[in-house]
């Protein structure tokens, strides 16, 4: 419905995947960031996974990337991609143990051996929900270039754990507002690493904001770059 990935996130993730041959970004949206990479030169192997049809339409205007209809625990990829990436706080929709571990599985498959993960998900410390309020509701373009309005309403506090939401979507052109419910989990950076060892995965960077900054208990991010144990 409106653009997923901010600017911020394509300074970071924009060079990586640039870097390597073969990308898989899983949980592409409508494509935004692969879509880039070839407008910037890619000429190497680009795939973009999502469980949303409505998203792939969009992104499947643009016939010289791969787009694939499913998610981490549907795929079979094996050590065929040197980066897969995963942004717009999507790693956070997994919310389940047990999702999270085949979702990890699935990419430490897919990737080859110098292969990297490069993900992100809030630092619960930020406490980030606590600014999800209908006063700083912010705008957007949509699809069909139209001004979009959404605002976000906590409706289950954060439990330690999780927290769940609604984003409300309105605009002028629209006939009625839209509404998207999500719930999203909050890992800690000492939580995170034994999933991705259990993956055979380990942590070789992290940072706590896209400038690249170390990771603090202030930070508002816990951005990290995997790789094969």
């Amino acid at each position: 419905m409106v653009a997923a990935v901010p600017e911020k996130d394509f300074d970071f993730y924009l060079p990586l995947v640039m870097s390597a041959e073969t990308v898989l970004d899983a949980g592409c949206g409508t494509g935004a960031l692969l879509q880039a990479a070839r407008r910037s030169g890619h000429n190497g192997r680009l795939c973009g996974l999502d469980p949303a049809a409505g998203m792939l339409a969009q992104a499947r205007q643009r016939r010289d990337i791969e787009w694939f209809l499913g998610d981490l625990a549907s795929t079979t990829w094996a050590r065929e991609f040197d980066l897969v990436v995963m942004t717009g706080h999507t790693f956070q929709a997994i919310v389940e143990d047990e999702d999270l571990r085949v979702s990890l599985a699935a990419i430490r498959s897919a990737l080859n051996g110098n292969g990297r993960f490069a993900f992100e998900t809030r630092n619960p410390l930020a406490r980030a929900w606590e600014g999800w309020t209908p006063e700083n509701a912010v705008e957007a373009t949509g699809a069909a270039g139209e001004t979009v309005r959404m605002t976000t309403q906590v409706e289950t506090p954060f439990d330690g754990r999780i927290v769940s939401f609604a984003h409300t979507f309105t605009s002028p052109a629209w006939v009625q507002p839209r509404i998207s419910r999500s719930t999203l989990r909050f890992l800690d950076a000492d939580l995170l690493s034994p999933f991705l060892a259990s993956a055979g995965l380990a942590i070789e960077e992290q940072f706590g904001d896209w400038d690249r900054q170390p990771l603090t208990d202030a930070s508002p991010e816990i951005i990290s770059i995997a790789r094969p144990l």
